[in-house]
């Protein structure tokens, strides 16, 4: 198989079937600017041949990381699976009207959180997010409109490795690199 997008599909599915929790669930490596890493766990919610959408609140570390230097890898890893695929490329924000889609399907516990919560800040007790959690609630008795500062984010793959376990640690690696209008699959050294 030679493209990327439809393998992708083929394990995401299987992935889906197979995970008990989070299937979606990927690591996100950005880094600072000091050109230090990041990582942390997103959930990745929606994707297409364009790339792999996560949101989060702009404002918090990712947001800031991303801002200075827009570009990610993502590692999903479905240990279930024994399979492994890390994803790398630009990172670029989603437009208002997909961050509002997105938003308006979510629980609204999530939805007043996305307001209340400083993301990153330092919390000096529990209550004084309770606190906040309270006064949005009330400020958004109905309907929650999505915070300016949250929204999400495309990455656009360069590239991607497929990475399935094998005995020995002979493992099976499958990289495709971005070439023209198409893909490169090449094989690495496990």
């Amino acid at each position: 198989m030679t493209d990327p997008f439809a393998r992708f599909a083929d394990w995401f599915a299987a992935a889906t079937a197979a995970e008990a929790n989070d299937p979606n669930a990927c690591a996100l490596a950005t880094v600072d600017a000091a050109g230090r890493p990041d990582v942390r766990i997103v959930l990745m919610k929606e994707w297409d041949r364009q790339g792999f959408v996560f949101y989060t609140n702009r404002q918090s570390a990712k947001g800031r990381q991303l801002a200075h230097t827009p570009y990610a890898t993502l590692d999903f890893h479905w240990k279930s699976l024994r399979r492994q695929l890390r994803i790398s490329g630009a990172v670029t924000p989603v437009d208002a009207a997909q961050s509002d889609a997105y938003f308006a399907t979510r629980p609204r516990e999530s939805q007043l959180s996305a307001w209340a919560s400083l993301q990153s800040e330092p919390l000096a007790d529990r209550e004084t997010f309770e606190s906040r959690l309270a006064e949005t609630a009330a400020r958004f008795p109905d309907a929650v409109p999505r915070p300016p500062h949250w929204g999400g984010y495309r990455v656009t793959p360069d590239w991607f490795e497929f990475w399935e376990d094998r005995l020995g640690r002979q493992h099976h690696r499958e990289r495709f690199d971005r070439a023209g209008d198409g893909w490169q699959l090449r094989l690495l050294y496990p």
